[in-house]
């Protein structure tokens, strides 16, 4: 068992939004998208029918450790990240649940390398039996490539200073390997900061982002809730910030309008497929609980009968 803890965010309020007022129990089948460590998909649990089913996914060999833990038949994870909700039939599911923070464990623990808080390993991979860490794409990205990730996915000013920071240490002395390293490097190269945050905040962000090419997997699992979503069905998205929420809200509006065909101006308009319900932030009781919590924001929507 992780001995690390984490606190689900807006728990109640997500499952709630997913499933419908508190008293029923629904029975189908609803997908946890992102697992974590299973607050959500235990609340979900705890609030199904005896027909009810519920399916996760998830990309850490952690999570999938802790879902383990959980014995109840109507349960089931996949070791996969949440773009694969598109393997799943059409109009199957009744909700779909994605909760697109980091989850506290993986944060907390230096050798997952997400923080600069603690010195480990820089890997920043949600999976780390796959693909590429961030130490080996910095030790041979060119420096336009390294700002150009930076400004994109951290909205970082001194993107450019950084980028040029990481090469040439990398060039002088070898490549980086240590989070203390990169943080140590970033806050050289960061001329001024909002009052409170690291220099290195929006860097390390931006880093997990483009290795675990998170932007597009979210885009990824949204096109792929429209068709596995039943009409009626819920979509329910917690996002942490801002490129996040952007992306979801633009999903969402995009959808909840009917389109015309400017080519084809006499055509039927494409009819709309979602239809927006609720936008929730953390009460400010949850907030001072839990201080990860306060740039959250809930959006949830409907699949509509088109």
């Amino acid at each position: 068992m992780d001995t690390l803890q984490h606190t689900t965010v807006l728990l109640h309020e997500a499952v709630d939004a997913l499933l419908g007022a508190a008293g029923q129990a629904p029975d189908g089948t609803w997908v946890d998208a992102t697992f974590g460590r299973g607050g959500h998909s235990r609340r979900i649990l705890e609030r199904l029918g005896p027909g009810g089913r519920l399916v996760a996914f998830d990309k850490d060999p952690e999570a999938i450790q802790e879902a383990t833990r959980i014995t109840d038949a109507r349960f089931s994870i996949r070791h996969e990240g949440f773009r694969e909700l598109a393997a799943l039939p059409d109009a199957s599911v009744r909700g779909v649940l994605m909760d697109l923070g980091v989850s506290s464990p993986q944060i907390d623990n230096p050798a997952r390398g997400f923080s600069f808080r603690g010195d480990g390993p820089l890997d920043m991979r949600m999976d780390p039996t796959r693909g590429e860490s961030v130490a080996e794409w910095l030790a041979s990205a060119e420096v336009g490539q390294i700002a150009e990730v930076i400004r994109e996915y951290g909205e970082e000013r001194f993107a450019g200073p950084i980028a040029k920071a990481i090469v040439a240490r990398r060039t002088e002395r070898g490549p980086l390997a240590s989070t203390a390293e990169l943080a140590a490097l970033v806050a050289g190269a960061v001329k001024t900061r909002e009052p409170g945050q690291n220099p290195a905040t929006r860097t390390f962000q931006a880093l997990r982002i483009f290795i675990n090419a998170e932007l597009e997997e979210l885009q990824q699992a949204l096109d792929a809730s429209l068709r596995v979503l039943v009409p009626g069905g819920r979509l329910a998205v917690i996002s942490f910030h801002s490129l996040e929420d952007r992306i979801v809200k633009q999903f969402i509006a995009k959808h909840s309008k009917e389109v015309y065909d400017r080519r084809a101006p006499f055509a039927a308009p494409q009819p709309m497929k979602l239809k927006a319900l609720e936008r929730i932030k953390p009460s400010n009781a949850e907030v001072e609980a839990n201080p990860r919590a306060r740039s959250a924001i809930l959006r949830v929507a409907e699949r509509t009968d088109a």
